[in-house]
């Protein structure tokens, strides 16, 4: 049996093919990094994150877990979370998600040698959604050098550590998606985004860059059933590092404060207020930075030390001037919440003060005057604080019913009881919020 010529040529021509294409994945794979020497150097100063908390909170009536408890002994009802979280210093601090070890009893930490440690609480901060713990431990720890988030470029690779569904020293690959995003989960989102596989238990667990350094810290995921589809957040470091500094001093966060809300709300006699800011003005320039949306200038104040006096342009009736403004240390929470706590009009227990909307305000958001009214302060912790409200939200209805002033609100939220359906504008948007209480 003979072959011909053209035959066999074609049998090369495909082979050749074959071969080529075969061989591409091993080519593509050799361009892609390996992270190996990356991850033996990170994964020893991460760390797995239990903690117990009761499941029922005090002043609740009791349940009958407590009652058995009382008089049988049987342990009453606890919920149990997982987290991740990295050590900072060789003496014991480690940096996690707040939301970790929110009202826990108890935190146990585990080591990457599988040793545990009891962690105290050092400080937390929900603005920001950092905590800081300590352990007392009888050596040195390894710990992980901090990187530059303000570096990042969207494409560069990055690395997600932690410990997803108690499954420890897990590591997943991705890219930075995009930098900047605002999720509305606090007043100072400025969250990069990723698509390494961040899933429930990641949370408090480091995302770092090619060389190891800490970039951010993996915080939230979006995704309809609970699991990884691809978008994950992490608290950039720049933002993480001066808020874990301040925890570590002082045990909470010291802010800087003018008394401006979405540019323009001025707190009677704060700093804003002091330096001849006004009611319908815009907020162009905080310093030397420009802002570019108003929900920039929040993060901008609060990283501006107390005491310092900030050179602010504003435009005002189409003029452009600059007023300089004494930065002021953040009211505490309790003055916030006092404040914000007893408004009549049947907005007691929903932790919510409001104002009419003025023309101005009006105008810029596209509402009719006498349309809503402006929150003007949210208190800790409150069924506002929990359904994601805050300070320059307009709300427009409640409940189905059309708002125009304080009381048409209050006798809303009345008829609603206890939970309340509200119609809100924000930064030009519409979005339903839900409250309970």
């Amino acid at each position: 049996m003979t072959i011909s010529t053209a035959a066999a040529g074609r049998g090369v021509v495909a082979l050749l093919a074959a071969a080529s294409l075969f061989g591409a994945p091993a080519a593509a794979a050799d361009r892609l990094p390996s992270f190996a020497d990356v991850l033996a150097r990170v994964e020893p100063a991460v760390v797995n994150i239990a903690t117990v908390a009761r499941a029922s909170e005090e002043g609740e009536p009791e349940t009958m877990q407590d009652f058995l408890h009382r008089f049988f002994g049987e342990p009453p009802a606890v919920n149990r979370s997982l987290g991740s979280g990295f050590i900072i210093s060789p003496d014991g601090d480690i940096v996690t998600n707040n939301h970790v070890v929110k009202g826990a009893e108890k935190i146990r930490v585990r080591m990457a040698t599988e040793e545990e440690f009891d962690a105290k609480l050092v400080g937390s901060d929900d603005k920001t959604d950092i905590a800081v713990l300590h352990v007392k431990v009888p050596r040195p720890l390894p710990t992980l050098p901090l990187g530059d988030s303000e570096a990042l470029k969207v494409g560069d690779w990055v690395v997600a550590i932690g410990n997803p569904f108690g499954l420890t020293q897990t590591a997943t690959a991705g890219i930075v998606s995009a930098k900047g995003r605002f999720l509305g989960a606090g007043p100072y989102d400025d969250f990069i985004q990723t698509d390494a596989s961040i899933n429930p238990g990641n949370s408090g667990g480091p995302l770092v860059d090619q060389d190891g350094r800490v970039v951010g810290i993996n915080a939230a995921i979006v995704s309809p059933a609970g699991g990884n589809v691809g978008i994950g957040f992490a608290v950039p470091i720049a933002l993480a590092r001066w808020v874990v500094d301040q925890l570590r001093e002082h045990g909470a966060v010291v802010r800087g404060w003018v008394g401006v809300a979405l540019v323009a709300d001025v707190t009677p006699g704060g700093p804003a207020a002091k330096a001849g800011i006004a009611r319908g003005d815009v907020i162009v320039r905080w310093g030397d930075r420009r802002v570019q949306h108003s929900r920039e200038l929040p993060l901008m104040v609060a990283l501006t030390a107390p005491g310092t006096r900030v050179p602010v342009t504003i435009m005002r009736e189409g003029q452009e001037r600059t007023v300089d403004v004494a930065v002021e240390r953040m009211p505490a929470e309790g003055r916030r919440e006092s404040r914000a706590a007893p408004h009549g009009g049947g907005l007691e227990g929903w932790g919510l003060a409001v104002e009419p909307l003025g023309p101005d305000q009006a105008r810029r958001l596209g509402l009719k005057a006498g349309t809503g009214v402006v929150v003007t302060d949210v208190a800790d912790g409150s069924p506002a604080d929990e359904a994601g409200l805050e300070p320059g939200d307009v709300i427009v209805e409640a409940n189905r019913r059309p708002v125009r002033s304080a009381g048409d609100l209050g006798r809303a939220l009345a008829a609603g009881r206890q939970r309340a359906l509200l119609l809100v504008r924000r930064n030009g948007a519409s979005i339903f919020i839900e409250m309970e209480r």
